[in-house]
């Protein structure tokens, strides 16, 4: 079976995207009755060296996003993965020459199709007396013995553009830029690593991987690598291939040692998040000055893609001041990096976070006894959020993403933790006050936050008492809180409900007289009620109000977890007799 995507034909995929990509850039035009994206500003380059690039189409941003003042003068595309067709090739060259460029550089990647009908282009426009050279990359720092084909061009050779278009803009000549930007395609090497194949258009995807194996060394074409090997970490990936490229036993390694200074690029082979690509983007950071390297600059994103290929590509370009003043010259490729122009290594990362403001004296701090009761109140309510994940999950699963239980059972979490570490606060405002900071950044997600608004504002009625009344208070702060920030009501089937239902029972506690137990039995039992009566509602907020109601035939999770909580609180009490 064919994979899906979202094309208007397989055959007229890859000029589709490029006229796309001309459409919405005023800077690029197309050359007529050929699969060539060039500079609108062809006139503003007589006198000065042009660069054309190109390849199969299904890498972008490469190449046609590297257009631009400072890197490239145009881009020649093939098919998906397919080299050019020397005809357009020629057409490039022979555009930009009546320009009134001095001279043409050919920035070719170590492909066979590539070298063959690029160098074909060269040689039918050298012969029509247009000066061309041709500067092909090999980055591949995959293969421990070399073989006749020489390293594969990768996405080292973005770099080589943005080099060869701050020479060529500063008004170099061609045979200089050919010359220095050949020693610097040999100061470099790439390494790519891979969860799963991609699939050209039309056609299945073009390897197989099981679940616990990733494909180390691979191409940008969708061929396989050169090593399977298990799934691992991230920072256990990335040593894995870091060590492989600067291992002196593998003749296509980059000789990076302690002082070395290199640019670091982190490309996106197409399919993977940005989550990821950051986590892979800190441990390379983290490996390389662990070695001892300076990481002058960091480029990390999308620059030459496999299409949609799962995966991730390093390259190392070892560089020296003048080499990165090339690197950081201006241009105005759309693809191109707002990179910050200092080295990345030696920078302070992270800055102390503010002071807390000193407490101030509360008046209502309890006694020993009653400090130790909240420990058991809240330690019963940790093991019954721990004991009720995987059913908070389920519950979860009919109206959201499945993690409710994931997420109380991270706070329960927390406040153990937090528990080991010291006493907690004996005054009962300030418990609530250190449990909603402990819930705001640990529990995460919308309960998180909406637990963490209930207990500050439940704080506040008890700073001045602590009386069954002032309880009753602060259950109200609590809810008008919750109300406020969060837009459910009662009815809208959500942990509200829960909450409400118990409030209401406890407006007793106000009256002269009223017992602590016989209300907040009541309320409890009101708030279970309340919980299984909202597999019977409609959501009228969060995540679940986007769901159809047909489907949501179970409890809400939220109010679930919250008369548990309720029930432990409960349970503590009546155990010690409160």
């Amino acid at each position: 079976m064919t994979s899906k995507k979202l094309v208007n034909s397989v055959a007229g995929c890859a000029d589709d995207a490029l006229a796309g990509l001309v459409a919405c850039n005023p800077s690029l035009q197309l050359l007529q009755g050929h699969r060539v994206a060039l500079r609108s500003d062809l006139d503003s380059l007589k006198g000065r060296v042009a660069l054309l690039s190109g390849g199969g189409s299904g890498h972008e941003p490469a190449h046609a996003g590297f257009i631009g003042k400072g890197m490239l003068t145009g881009v020649i595309a093939g098919a998906v993965f397919t080299s050019p067709a020397v005809g357009s090739i020629l057409a490039a060259i022979r555009a930009v020459a009546q320009a009134g460029t001095v001279g043409t550089l050919l920035i070719v990647k170590n492909y066979t199709g590539d070298r063959l009908n690029f160098g074909l282009a060269r040689e039918q426009a050298r012969a029509e007396g247009i000066p061309v050279e041709m500067v092909v990359v090999g980055d591949d720092s995959a293969f421990t013995v070399l073989k006749k084909a020489g390293r594969r061009g990768l996405c080292g050779t973005v770099l080589i553009h943005k080099v060869a278009g701050a020479l060529a803009e500063a008004g170099v000549g061609l045979e200089e830029i050919t010359n220095r930007v050949s020693v610097v395609a040999k100061a470099m090497g790439t390494l790519g690593v891979s969860l799963s194949s991609c699939s050209v258009p039309g056609s299945r995807p073009t390897f197989e991987l099981s679940a616990d194996e990733v494909e180390l060394g691979l191409g940008i074409h969708g061929e396989a690598g050169v090593l399977r090997i298990k799934m691992a970490t991230a920072d256990e990936i990335v040593a894995h291939m870091l060590n492989h490229m600067t291992d002196s036993s593998n003749v296509s390694h980059v000789p990076v040692q302690s002082g070395s200074s290199v640019v670091l690029m982190v490309n996106n082979l197409g399919g993977l998040s940005y989550l990821e690509l950051g986590i892979i983007a800190d441990a390379a950071v983290r490996f390389l000055e662990g070695r001892g390297v300076k990481i002058a600059r960091a480029l990390v994103g999308t620059f030459m893609s496999a299409l949609e290929m799962p995966g991730v590509s390093l390259t190392l370009l070892l560089v020296d001041e003048p080499l990165l003043k090339l690197i950081d010259a201006e241009t105005t490729a759309a693809a191109w990096p707002n990179v910050a122009k200092v080295s990345v290594t030696g920078r302070k990362r992270s800055r102390a976070a503010p002071a807390e403001p000193p407490e101030a004296p509360d008046a209502t701090a309890a006694g020993g006894a009653t400090s130790k009761q909240m420990v058991r109140v809240l330690e019963r309510v940790c093991t019954t959020l721990l004991g009720l994940e995987d059913q908070l999950n389920a519950l979860d699963r009919a109206a959201g993403d499945g993690d409710c239980g994931t997420t109380h059972s991270r706070a329960a979490r927390a406040i153990q933790g937090w528990l080991k570490e010291s006493p907690p606060p004996a005054s009962p405002a300030q418990l609530l006050s250190k449990l909603s900071l402990l819930l705001l950044e640990k529990m995460g997600g919308s309960s998180g936050a909406l637990y963490g608004l209930f207990l500050t504002a439940a704080a506040q009625p008890l700073k001045a008492k602590t009386d069954l009344a002032a309880w009753s208070a602060a259950m109200d702060a609590g809810l008008e809180a919750m109300q406020k920030y969060g837009k459910a009501a009662p009815g809208d089937r959500t942990m509200l409900d829960s909450l409400w239902a118990a409030g209401q029972e406890l407006q007793a506690w106000k009256s002269p007289g009223a017992n602590l137990l016989p209300v907040l039995t009541k309320a409890v039992k009101n708030a279970e009620a309340a919980a299984e009566a909202t597999k019977n509602m409609e959501a009228g907020a969060g995540r679940a109000s986007y769901i159809s109601s047909a489907r949501l035939d179970q409890p809400d999770p939220g109010a679930v977890a919250a008369a548990a909580i309720l029930r432990a609180i409960l349970e503590v009490l009546q155990s010690q007799g409160a």
